[in-house]
């Protein structure tokens, strides 16, 4: 055990890994405390002693498992390795004799022979190399040199192994030689590895910071359901701004004064008491244009997700509508209008969610939810009215009931659907989106609060 701690200590320090003579001291003892055969127990030793930072820890964990993995065999092999150690020492010998005069040459044969110091060394050197040309264009010609050289004596050394085994120069069984051809070409593998290896120092503890910007727009393209409450906290305070901004574009719109149509009357009027001098010209002022909204919320599953953003965002913004009516359902209809209209916007979706007539262990059922509206609030649509329908269509095989849907089309002015659910799905299994489809305006995927806002955006301005 001592022997192979000091074999790895070497392959760590030709790596450019530090380990101390303390602290090779102090693993030994430590060994005493645990039991060696667990790798768990062990591994965590050697890690603790040689690892003295987090930025030292990925260094690390790649030359502990080119040591103890790559670079051996396991335990149930321990016969066929000990018959193939002989074997493994005269190839190796065979492939140094061949003509060569590159030094690299030898690191990668000692590394067949599974010595990886060498060769760890030489990559060492390679990571270490600069460009040092006194031209004010600096290039990574060099490194990539010494690669590229490292590559082609692996390669020059694997088809030397192939060819010896090939002709049988050892005088060996055919399963010998083939046992021994997949040594190397393991170890070949290996090689290569620690070529394309690039060590980067782990970057555990640096803290990656965001704008407040990119995290609000990241978590836009999350999905509804997904949000955890502290993420939702944080979408509520990003929805505030943009309510806050939208209606500033909307007062702005309509408070300016001097623009637009002339308005000769007043004109006229506020000219008389200077006799026509100057001209103190008036314009028409301006009416906002409002319209009515209606909301027939899904609050089935991940759809009330989608639809609790929404209400949220209508409401902040009734400043821009005439009126907002707000309906629930999952297999019935409920108007939360009220409930809207007195509380809190917080306060209203817990009502809501725990104390309004909602059956939300009933399966869904979008025909009765049509013919519901269709009996009580019909006369809500009118041709100033714009009705939004938040919902997957998933009406579990009932009847959808989507002439109703086509009746209350021609009663108001657009219809729009927002379906939360990804485009794939719609129209499989028990969707009747695909039916609802020819009834609306509009259908728009609504999955993220990006897609939200976007619609919001259009709808207001």
């Amino acid at each position: 055990m001592v022997k192979l701690i000091g074999q790895f200590v070497s392959c760590c320090r030709a790596a450019g890994l530090r380990v101390s003579t303390s602290e090779v001291l102090d693993s030994l003892k430590q060994l005493q405390l645990i039991n060696p055969t667990d790798e768990l127990q062990f591994r965590a030793l050697l890690r603790a002693n040689f690892a003295k930072s987090l930025r030292e820890l990925q260094h690390f964990d790649r030359l502990y498992h080119l040591f103890f993995h790559e670079m051996r065999v396991n335990a149930d092999d321990m016969l066929q390795a000990a018959a193939q150690a002989d074997q493994i020492r005269k190839a190796t010998d065979l492939l140094r004799e061949k003509p060569h005069d590159n030094p690299v040459y030898d690191a990668v044969v000692d590394f067949l022979a599974g010595n990886p110091l060498s060769l760890l060394a030489e990559m060492r050197r390679i990571h270490e190399e600069t460009d040092d040309s006194t031209s004010p264009a600096r290039f990574n010609l060099g490194p990539l040199a010494s690669r590229f050289n490292v590559l082609l004596q692996i390669n020059a050394a694997a088809t030397a192994a192939a060819a010896l085994l090939e002709n049988n120069d050892l005088k060996m069984e055919s399963k010998a030689r083939r046992d021994l051809a997949a040594h190397f070409d393991d170890r070949v593998d290996a090689a290569r590895s620690i070529l394309m290896y690039e060590p980067r120092p782990g970057d555990a503890g640096t803290k990656k910071v965001k704008t407040y910007e990119q995290r609000v727009k990241d978590l836009g393209e999350k999905a509804f359901s997904s949000f955890t409450r502290e993420e939702v906290e944080e979408m509520r305070e990003a929805i505030d701004k943009l309510v806050r901004k939208l209606k500033n574009i909307v007062s702005r719109r309509f408070a300016v004064r001097d623009r637009g149509n002339l308005d000769v009357k007043k004109t006229l009027r506020a000219s008389a008491k200077y006799d026509g001098v100057p001209l103190d010209i008036k314009y028409r002022r301006k009416t906002m244009r409002k319209s009515r909204i209606v909301t027939l919320c899904d609050v089935s599953g991940s759809v009330w997700a989608a639809a609790r953003f929404m209400l949220n965002l209508l409401y902040s913004l009734q400043d821009c509508f005439d009126k907002v009516n707000s309906f629930v359902f999952i297999d019935q209809l409920t108007n939360v209008t009220p409930i809207f209209e007195e509380h809190d916007i917080s306060e209203a979706i817990r009502i809501v969610m725990e104390e309004a007539d909602v059956h939300y262990d009933a399966p869904t059922d979008y025909g009765e939810t049509l013919r519901n509206f269709k009996k009580d609030y019909m006369e809500l649509l009118t041709k100033k009215t714009t009705l939004i329908i938040v919902g997957d269509g998933r009406s579990n095989y009932m009847n959808p009931e989507d002439a109703i849907l086509g009746a209350m089309r021609d009663r108001c002015r657009r219809v729009i659907w927002l379906n939360p659910e990804p485009e794939n799905l719609w129209g499989t299994g028990d969707s009747e989106i695909k039916t609802y489809t020819h009834h609306c305006h509009e259908i728009r995927p609504c999955r993220n609060v990006n897609q939200l806002v976007t619609f919001i955006e259009e709808l207001v301005l």
